[in-house]
């Protein structure tokens, strides 16, 4: 057990203001260090300064700080001066090592000062505060933002604005993913706030490439990234995979050429999967490589195509064939964004979702089911806490299972190609389709095309068949298609990315949870669970 949050802070800074509003948003217990201590110790805390000293005081405030890091779930406030003892700075870093968060709150001095002022319950500021504030204010801030992991301005914030800005972060979700070039994927509300933080202070110039119907999301990015000093090139693509073409590459190409991109600027991708894969695309071939930044605005993008590093473009051979392994410099799935998604759109991001849970993650699995009835009538103007975090918790499961097969395989030559499981036939489907089925609803066919070639074969038993089609039918996937010949199925398979020379290789389960390679099936099975799908 261990805080939610930690407040430190100068004198006046609003900690037990914010801090108890950051308990209500979050629905937890608040504390003050300051208050446990007088409780414990039966008199005020000027009284304990004067009868015994400083130092007793500190020895008595880091025994109570230390007993609530360990024993307390709730948010915790501590006194300005209490980070400045060593023995509580090293249990607060033991803290933040173990996932916790400390949060500096970086007041105006005026305010602060003011504030603190009034207060009969600070004596190290009996006398002359304004000076003391400002003299212990240039002992403590240094090290202040060298043991805080968040800081908070609260500069012309109400004391609910900055407490919402906590309690956001608070509760955000990151993965790490590993490798040549390691990232961070942070998921939660208003982690778009992030964004100039990752792109750092080099780039100058920001193309900022989404699409139409994200548009009051690329607003306020435009207004961040300007907010922030940037210059912003607005770029808007068509939607959807009419915006992963070389054409419109290349109208882009043109415009940062036009405006004299170079390596020392970047790009930003906001929108749905086609989007951030043009993004990332464009991010890698310009000047052979710029930075980039995706914001995913959908639940696909947010589980597969925004994270690993794949990116790519569509051509009349097949889907993804041109492209480049390139990876972001960060991925913020900001949840809020999730409200203004129509029902399918959401929905299909769950058929990668249920990927990764067939895959690897069983617990998926699990989480789906208890709340399929939530997600398949996902309705944006209805979300609440808790299907919120149903969600961040779904999407934070599938991109950690996509980080501990892309960490270590980057550009797909063994492990990674376990994350395509579904995806032969399901990239059949697409282009057979001419596109219209979006990506999720053709790996929910493709899946379930696994799993009957699997069961032919002997892989699985028909109960973990069946299981796919209920679980799939259930979040409203779909588990059938008929609108297309074996033989034209089998010729987009020979194309596919895991295919070598005129051997087909699939993905397929073993069991659950567990994947593995097949390679050369009889030409027989391959058709008899294709006829299996058209059912």
């Amino acid at each position: 057990m261990r805080p939610k949050a930690v407040l430190i802070g100068m004198p006046g800074s609003g900690k037990t203001r914010i801090g108890g509003d950051v308990a209500t948003l979050l629905d937890v217990e608040f504390r003050d260090s300051d208050i446990d201590i007088e409780d414990r110790e039966g008199m005020k805390i000027p009284r304990i300064f004067e009868e015994r000293g400083e130092a007793e005081f500190r020895r008595i405030e880091a025994d109570v700080i230390i007993e609530a890091l360990h024993g307390f779930d709730g948010v915790l406030s501590l006194g300005g001066g209490a980070p400045m003892t060593v023995r509580t700075r090293d249990e607060l870093k033991r803290y933040i090592d173990a996932g916790g968060t400390v949060v500096y709150l970086d007041a105006d001095p005026n305010e602060a000062i003011a504030r603190a002022s009034r207060s009969g319950n600070r004596p190290l500021l009996a006398d002359g505060a304004a000076k003391k504030w400002r003299r212990l204010y240039a002992e403590r801030h240094d090290i202040y933002v060298d043991l805080a992991n968040l800081i908070a301005h609260t500069k012309g914030k109400t004391p609910m604005q900055a407490a919402q800005q906590i309690a956001d972060t608070v509760n955000e979700r990151v993965v790490h993913i590993d490798g040549l070039d390691p990232y961070d994927v942070r998921i939660g509300s208003h982690v778009v706030n992030h964004l100039a933080d990752v792109l750092g202070e080099a780039p100058v110039r920001i193309a900022l490439i989404h699409t139409t119907p994200v548009q009051r999301h690329s607003d306020r990015v435009r207004a961040l990234l300007r907010r922030a000093g940037y210059e912003v090139s607005d770029i808007t693509i068509p939607d959807a995979e009419a915006g992963k073409t070389v054409e419109v590459a290349n109208g882009i190409w043109k415009r940062l050429g036009d405006e004299g991109f170079t390596r020392s600027d970047a790009v930003v991708g906001l929108g749905g999967g086609a989007a951030t894969d043009l993004a990332g695309f464009v991010a890698a071939t310009w000047m052979r490589g710029i930075a980039y930044v995706n914001c995913p605005t959908s639940l696909l993008a947010m589980v597969d195509a925004s994270t690993g590093g794949k990116t790519g473009i569509n051509t009349e051979a097949g889907k993804n064939l041109v492209g480049s392994f390139y990876t972001p410099k960060g991925v913020l799935a900001d949840l809020t964004t999730l409200g203004s998604l129509p029902n399918d759109i959401f929905v299909e991001g769950l058929g990668e979702v249920a990927k990764s849970g067939f895959i690897e993650d069983t617990e998926i699995l699990r989480v789906l089911e208890e709340h399929a009835d939530q997600l398949r009538t996902f309705d944006p103007n209805t979300i609440t806490p808790e299907l919120e975090a149903v969600i961040a918790e779904l999407i934070e499961r599938t991109v950690t299972v996509k980080a501990h097969h892309v960490s270590t395989d980057l550009k797909e030559k063994g492990k990674r190609e376990f994350l395509n499981y579904g995806h032969t036939m399901g990239h059949a489907v697409e282009k057979l389709e001419h596109f219209r089925w979006r990506h999720g609803n053709a790996v929910a066919v493709g899946m379930v095309y696994a799993a009957e070639l699997a069961n032919i074969l002997g892989y699985i038993d028909r109960d973990l068949v069946e299981y796919h089609r209920s679980l799939l039918s259930s979040l409203g996937l779909p588990t059938s298609w008929n609108d297309g010949s074996f033989e034209d199925v089998l010729a987009l398979m020979h194309k596919d990315k895991k295919a070598r020379g005129n051997m087909l290789r699939f993905v397929v389960l073993d069991r659950p949870g567990h994947v593995v390679h097949l390679e050369n099936p009889p030409a027989d099975a391959v058709e008899e669970a294709f006829r299996r799908v058209q059912q």
